[in-house]
Protein backbone atom coordinates (compact mmCIF):
# COMPACT_ATOMS: atom_id res chain seq x y z
CA UNK A 1 0.00 0.00 0.00
CA UNK A 2 1.26 3.56 -1.11
CA UNK A 3 2.88 5.57 2.21
CA UNK A 4 0.08 8.09 3.59
CA UNK A 5 1.54 11.86 2.69
CA UNK A 6 2.43 14.01 5.90
CA UNK A 7 -0.65 16.55 4.68
CA UNK A 8 -3.04 13.17 4.64
CA UNK A 9 -1.90 12.03 8.14
CA UNK A 10 -2.10 15.38 9.41
CA UNK A 11 -5.67 15.51 7.55
CA UNK A 12 -6.54 12.03 9.35
CA UNK A 13 -5.28 13.18 12.89
CA UNK A 14 -7.32 16.18 12.61
CA UNK A 15 -10.42 14.30 11.30
CA UNK A 16 -9.88 11.55 13.99
CA UNK A 17 -9.61 14.29 16.87
CA UNK A 18 -12.74 16.29 15.95
CA UNK A 19 -15.08 13.16 15.69
CA UNK A 20 -13.95 11.99 19.10
CA UNK A 21 -14.51 15.70 20.44
CA UNK A 22 -17.94 15.45 19.17
CA UNK A 23 -18.57 11.66 19.73
CA UNK A 24 -17.53 11.74 23.58
CA UNK A 25 -19.10 14.78 24.00
CA UNK A 26 -22.78 13.94 23.27
CA UNK A 27 -22.61 10.41 24.26
CA UNK A 28 -19.57 10.19 27.15
CA UNK A 29 -16.36 7.99 27.70
CA UNK A 30 -18.17 4.49 27.97
CA UNK A 31 -20.72 5.48 25.29
CA UNK A 32 -17.74 5.63 22.70
CA UNK A 33 -15.77 2.67 21.36
CA UNK A 34 -12.29 3.71 19.20
CA UNK A 35 -14.36 2.09 15.96
CA UNK A 36 -16.94 4.47 16.38
CA UNK A 37 -14.59 7.18 16.23
CA UNK A 38 -12.89 5.94 13.32
CA UNK A 39 -15.95 5.29 11.64
CA UNK A 40 -17.48 8.60 12.00
CA UNK A 41 -14.04 10.45 11.00
CA UNK A 42 -14.03 7.59 7.64
CA UNK A 43 -11.13 5.60 8.05
CA UNK A 44 -10.61 2.49 8.74
CA UNK A 45 -10.31 0.98 12.83
CA UNK A 46 -6.29 -0.16 11.94
CA UNK A 47 -5.04 3.18 11.20
CA UNK A 48 -5.78 4.41 14.99
CA UNK A 49 -2.92 3.58 16.37
CA UNK A 50 -0.43 5.25 13.97
CA UNK A 51 -1.89 8.83 15.50
CA UNK A 52 -3.02 7.83 19.49
CA UNK A 53 -1.40 4.89 22.10
CA UNK A 54 -4.76 4.46 23.24
CA UNK A 55 -8.80 5.35 23.70
CA UNK A 56 -7.17 7.66 26.66
CA UNK A 57 -4.66 9.52 25.16
CA UNK A 58 -7.37 10.48 22.85
CA UNK A 59 -10.03 11.48 24.97
CA UNK A 60 -7.40 14.05 26.22
CA UNK A 61 -6.26 15.16 22.76
CA UNK A 62 -10.13 15.63 22.19
CA UNK A 63 -11.12 17.53 25.44
CA UNK A 64 -8.09 19.66 25.17
CA UNK A 65 -9.92 20.38 21.04
CA UNK A 66 -13.04 21.01 22.69
CA UNK A 67 -11.89 23.22 25.13
CA UNK A 68 -9.87 25.36 22.80
CA UNK A 69 -12.72 25.68 20.09
CA UNK A 70 -14.68 26.89 23.25
CA UNK A 71 -12.02 29.34 23.72
CA UNK A 72 -11.85 30.62 20.44
CA UNK A 73 -16.02 31.00 20.97
CA UNK A 74 -15.37 33.03 24.28
CA UNK A 75 -12.65 35.19 22.35
CA UNK A 76 -14.87 36.44 19.56
CA UNK A 77 -17.65 37.76 22.20
CA UNK A 78 -14.89 39.29 23.94
CA UNK A 79 -13.97 41.02 21.31
CA UNK A 80 -17.14 42.49 19.81
CA UNK A 81 -18.59 43.63 23.57
CA UNK A 82 -18.33 47.08 24.30
CA UNK A 83 -17.60 46.52 28.04
CA UNK A 84 -16.70 43.66 30.45
CA UNK A 85 -19.81 42.98 31.44
CA UNK A 86 -21.07 43.05 27.88
CA UNK A 87 -18.39 40.72 27.37
CA UNK A 88 -19.65 38.79 30.06
CA UNK A 89 -22.73 38.86 29.50
CA UNK A 90 -22.31 37.33 25.91
CA UNK A 91 -20.47 34.26 27.12
CA UNK A 92 -23.45 33.52 29.65
CA UNK A 93 -26.16 34.06 26.58
CA UNK A 94 -23.64 31.59 24.42
CA UNK A 95 -23.33 29.07 27.01
CA UNK A 96 -26.65 28.64 27.87
CA UNK A 97 -28.52 28.75 24.55
CA UNK A 98 -31.38 26.81 23.76
CA UNK A 99 -29.11 24.34 21.59
CA UNK A 100 -26.93 23.35 24.04
CA UNK A 101 -29.43 22.53 26.49
CA UNK A 102 -29.98 19.29 24.56
CA UNK A 103 -28.79 16.56 25.93
CA UNK A 104 -27.16 14.94 22.82
CA UNK A 105 -25.70 18.05 21.80
CA UNK A 106 -21.68 18.30 22.14
CA UNK A 107 -22.11 21.69 23.77
CA UNK A 108 -19.11 22.97 26.60
CA UNK A 109 -17.05 20.59 27.60
CA UNK A 110 -16.72 22.02 30.96
CA UNK A 111 -20.39 20.60 31.06
CA UNK A 112 -21.12 17.74 28.65
CA UNK A 113 -17.41 16.35 29.86
CA UNK A 114 -17.83 16.68 34.02
CA UNK A 115 -19.25 13.12 34.82
CA UNK A 116 -16.76 11.42 32.83
CA UNK A 117 -13.85 13.19 33.96
CA UNK A 118 -15.47 13.15 37.77
CA UNK A 119 -15.19 9.34 37.43
CA UNK A 120 -12.03 9.21 35.46
CA UNK A 121 -9.10 7.04 37.57
CA UNK A 122 -6.40 9.95 38.99
CA UNK A 123 -3.31 8.74 36.47
CA UNK A 124 -6.47 9.01 33.52
CA UNK A 125 -4.87 11.81 30.93
CA UNK A 126 -8.17 13.83 30.31
CA UNK A 127 -8.55 14.40 34.22
CA UNK A 128 -5.25 16.87 33.67
CA UNK A 129 -6.16 18.42 30.25
CA UNK A 130 -10.13 19.11 32.23
CA UNK A 131 -8.24 21.34 34.55
CA UNK A 132 -6.34 22.87 32.46
CA UNK A 133 -9.71 23.72 30.11
CA UNK A 134 -12.00 24.59 33.19
CA UNK A 135 -9.08 26.87 34.80
CA UNK A 136 -8.44 28.66 31.78
CA UNK A 137 -12.08 29.66 31.70
CA UNK A 138 -12.00 30.60 34.83
CA UNK A 139 -9.09 33.34 34.07
CA UNK A 140 -10.71 34.32 31.46
CA UNK A 141 -13.69 35.36 33.25
CA UNK A 142 -11.97 36.51 35.55
CA UNK A 143 -10.00 39.25 33.31
CA UNK A 144 -13.28 40.33 32.80
CA UNK A 145 -13.53 41.58 36.71
CA UNK A 146 -13.91 45.22 37.08
CA UNK A 147 -13.41 45.06 40.74
CA UNK A 148 -9.91 46.32 40.86
CA UNK A 149 -9.54 43.00 42.92
CA UNK A 150 -8.10 40.28 41.58
CA UNK A 151 -9.06 37.59 44.28
CA UNK A 152 -13.12 38.97 43.95
CA UNK A 153 -12.61 39.14 40.59
CA UNK A 154 -11.58 35.52 40.28
CA UNK A 155 -14.62 34.16 43.06
CA UNK A 156 -17.07 36.01 40.65
CA UNK A 157 -15.75 33.71 37.90
CA UNK A 158 -15.67 31.20 39.63
CA UNK A 159 -19.41 31.68 40.53
CA UNK A 160 -20.14 32.02 36.66
CA UNK A 161 -18.37 29.06 35.73
CA UNK A 162 -20.14 27.27 38.15
CA UNK A 163 -23.82 28.50 37.78
CA UNK A 164 -23.62 28.02 33.87
CA UNK A 165 -22.91 24.98 34.20
CA UNK A 166 -24.91 23.61 37.05
CA UNK A 167 -27.85 25.43 34.74
CA UNK A 168 -26.93 24.04 31.86
CA UNK A 169 -26.61 20.42 33.45
CA UNK A 170 -30.22 20.82 34.90
CA UNK A 171 -31.62 22.24 32.12
CA UNK A 172 -30.16 19.01 29.80
CA UNK A 173 -31.13 16.18 32.81
CA UNK A 174 -34.73 17.97 32.55
CA UNK A 175 -34.83 18.63 28.77
CA UNK A 176 -38.41 18.16 27.23
CA UNK A 177 -40.22 19.73 30.68
CA UNK A 178 -40.83 23.08 31.74
CA UNK A 179 -38.51 23.24 34.27
CA UNK A 180 -35.97 23.14 31.87
CA UNK A 181 -36.32 26.55 30.57
CA UNK A 182 -36.88 27.47 34.39
CA UNK A 183 -32.80 26.76 35.03
CA UNK A 184 -31.49 28.30 32.22
CA UNK A 185 -33.93 31.76 32.64
CA UNK A 186 -32.96 31.83 36.45
CA UNK A 187 -29.33 31.46 36.10
CA UNK A 188 -29.41 33.75 32.79
CA UNK A 189 -31.40 36.32 34.38
CA UNK A 190 -29.21 36.05 37.71
CA UNK A 191 -25.92 36.28 35.51
CA UNK A 192 -26.31 39.47 33.92
CA UNK A 193 -28.62 41.46 35.89
CA UNK A 194 -26.97 44.57 36.70
CA UNK A 195 -24.53 44.38 39.92
CA UNK A 196 -25.34 45.66 43.67
CA UNK A 197 -22.33 47.36 43.33
CA UNK A 198 -22.89 49.37 40.13
CA UNK A 199 -26.51 50.17 41.10
CA UNK A 200 -25.36 51.84 44.11
CA UNK A 201 -22.96 53.62 42.59
CA UNK A 202 -25.67 55.27 40.21
CA UNK A 203 -27.85 56.16 42.95
CA UNK A 204 -25.33 57.75 45.18
CA UNK A 205 -24.08 59.94 41.99
CA UNK A 206 -20.76 57.71 42.59
CA UNK A 207 -18.17 58.05 45.34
Amino acid sequence: MPRVSRAQAEANHEAIEAAASRLFRERGLAGVTVADVMAEAGLTHGGFYTHYTSKDDLAASACAAAFAFAAEKWRRRIVVASTPAAARNAITEGYLREQNCDPTAASCPTATLVTDVSRASADHPIRATYLAGVTQQVETLASLGTSGHPARDRAAACLQLATMMGALLLARATHGDPLSDEFVKAARAHLTAPSKRGRSAKKGGGR
